[in-house]
């Protein structure tokens, strides 16, 4: 697929990312929308307000300039930066570096660093590998194969809000719902495809009983499945205490095994790049039988 190569050669664009330039729009519309006298249903559909002239441009631009899907995909997909950053994370780990690798997650995770362990450190970061390979790259190649430019574009916009609007606090409780329910449902089949694929391309058996015992515990209706399966792909434990925003949250055991470590990292990777290639395959074959 030419939007991966593309990736693999060139990585995020340094400047001018349109995914920054939307966050940067989110923001302000939220600031002007999200006031307490406004109502609960408009400011909710605040999501729907910003998404749905994207994906209606993304299908006019699919319609005059048919390579134009290549582009977005690429843009939207982002596995070489994931890479980079778990990296260099794993890489101060090693070193033994424990600031350096505190700051480092921090570039990938919205919890707090300043207090974790180098344990903490490699958890977290492979949660943020297990769990963005699922929204950054397998729910985009999922949503531009079943609609095109117009359902890449759609989905990684919801995406983005879900990572900002996303929180059940009291700023965000009635703004961000529309856009946690969307992400919820556009990635309902990705994130149960991208468990499969870690449980096909890691230890298949503890990751189906991971799967089917622990991903209902988690919070996330679609994170659960993905980092359950993960988890016990890798025969590692995630999950635990994890602090946002100066609270402690006691979350649910993930996985099965050893507490990961920097080496931990590099697997998670490999099990990610493993899984990409087994969609590839299947994207291939099935493409062929249908011809």
């Amino acid at each position: 697929m030419g939007a991966l190569l593309l990736d693999i050669l060139l990585g995020e664009p340094r400047r001018w990312h349109p995914l920054v330039g939307f966050g940067r729009l989110a923001e302000r519309l939220e600031a002007y929308l999200n006031r307490a006298e406004g109502s609960t249903h408009i400011r909710g559909m605040a999501a729907l307000l910003l998404v749905v002239p994207f994906i209606l441009i993304a299908a006019l631009l699919e319609q005059l300039f048919p390579l134009i899907g290549l582009v977005l995909l690429y843009l939207a997909i982002g596995g070489r930066s994931l890479v980079e950053h778990a990296r260099q994370v794993a890489s101060a780990l090693k070193a033994q570096d424990l600031p350096l690798s505190r700051q480092r997650v921090g570039w990938i995770v919205s919890r707090e660093t300043n207090e974790m362990q180098p344990a903490d450190v490699a958890r977290a970061t492979v949660e943020s590998v297990l769990e963005n390979g699922s929204d950054a790259i397998f729910g985009a190649i999922f949503w531009f194969l079943v609609a095109g430019a117009p359902g890449v574009v759609g989905y990684r916009l919801v995406n983005t809000l879900d990572a900002m609007w996303g929180y059940r606090n009291t700023r965000f409780q009635n703004f961000g719902w529309a856009a946690a329910r969307l992400d919820d449902l556009l990635n309902w089949l990705p994130a149960r495809l991208t468990a499969l694929s870690y449980a096909a391309t890691g230890s298949f058996q503890q990751a189906l009983r991971c799967w089917s015992r622990q991903a209902k515990q988690w919070d996330s209706p679609n994170a659960g499945p993905v980092m359950a399966a993960g988890a016990g792909a890798l025969e590692i434990e995630l999950g635990g205490a994890a602090t946002y925003h100066g609270e402690i949250h006691q979350r649910p055991t993930l996985g099965c095994g050893e507490a990961p470590d920097a080496e931990a990292i590099e697997r998670a990777i490999t099990l990610v790049r493993n899984s990409l290639l087994l969609w590839v395959a299947v994207i291939v074959v099935g493409g062929w039988l249908l011809a």
